[in-house]
């Protein structure tokens, strides 16, 4: 009963009470984080005496952080037994993210099946309250009249929305990982406990093969303009999207490759990576590390 672990469980009751708040788009993301350092840190005895007591304060506030938290504590165990075993950083950030992914999944389609959820009209209904506003200043203000959306162009926003709604949930997923692994390594690394750590930026290399999947992806978005299978439109919606945020992770690696060779300042890599998020075209520079032999030739350039 360290006073470190106590802390951390009144983190994770906080985190969990905050879930039916409008906090929750952002605590969202860190409410993996404490059931993961208290599993990776503690075993599994003591582990359910910290946690029971936060489960029954949540269920006691409201029956539904109890479902919450069962929810989320399943990828805070195999992520907190992937710091035990010491696997790889890499291997436990995919099984990490896949694990969350697929309890998003199994979440959507018990409340379809069992809850008669429909995500369409949810989606509906949410861009339709999130335009509102939007429509009403339009409406009082003659000089932006013509910003009022039509209720045909909300329903094409709506369809939008729901064409990618799987590359949102694996965007969701990848990033709860990446921020849980991100600030459980070096807390439960202060324990004396090794974790292993991600590779360095410069050394990230993502297979080249993704060149052959992105050019499969550009044909089936071609194909997918002009059919009317919604397959086809939703491949086209999400899998090329993805491979675009995988060429940016290589144009990153490359620019801290291409610092770590040229000597430059920490800080000049940093400040390269925000341009590359916020100007997505900059993903070139991924794709033509991954196609041509880039940094071999800015080293021998350097020589």
């Amino acid at each position: 009963m360290r006073w470190t672990s106590v802390v951390w469980s009144v983190v994770y009751l906080l985190l969990l009470l905050s879930l039916l708040t409008p906090l929750s788009i952002v605590t969202v993301f860190f409410l993996i984080l404490p059931a993961t350092i208290l599993f990776a840190t503690l075993n599994l005895k003591t582990f359910m005496l910290h946690v029971l007591p936060v489960w029954l304060i949540a269920f006691i506030v409201h029956p539904v952080n109890l479902l919450l938290a069962a929810y989320f504590v399943i990828p805070s165990i195999i992520i907190g037994r992937s710091y035990k075993k010491k696997d790889p950083a890499l291997r436990t950030l995919m099984i990490g993210s896949g694990t969350i992914l697929a309890g998003m999944l199994i979440l959507l389609l018990i409340g379809t099946v069992f809850l008669q959820f429909d995500l369409s009209s949810y989606v509906h209904d949410i861009v339709k309250m999130t335009m509102s506003p939007l429509k009403d200043v339009g409406g009082n203000n003659p000089l932006i009249s013509d910003m009022t959306w039509t209720p045909e162009q909300m329903q094409l926003l709506s369809d939008e929305t729901m064409l990618r709604i799987p590359f949102a949930m694996i965007v969701s997923s990848f990033m709860m990982g990446v921020i849980t692994h991100a600030l459980a390594r070096p807390i439960i690394g202060s324990t004396a406990s090794h974790v292993p750590k991600m590779k360095p930026a410069r050394e990230w290399m993502l297979p080249r093969s993704l060149i052959w999947y992105y050019l499969i992806g550009v044909v089936i978005e071609v194909f997918a303009r002009g059919s009317s299978s919604s397959f086809l439109t939703m491949i086209a919606a999400n899998f090329v999207p993805l491979l675009h945020i995988c060429f940016m992770i290589q144009a990153i690696g490359f620019f801290y490759y291409l610092g770590h060779t040229r000597k430059w300042h920490p800080i000049v890599p940093l400040l390269i990576v925000i341009p590359i998020l916020l100007f997505p075209p900059m993903r070139i520079i991924g794709i033509l590390d991954l196609a041509f032999p880039l940094r071999q030739f800015m080293t021998k350039s350097k020589r």
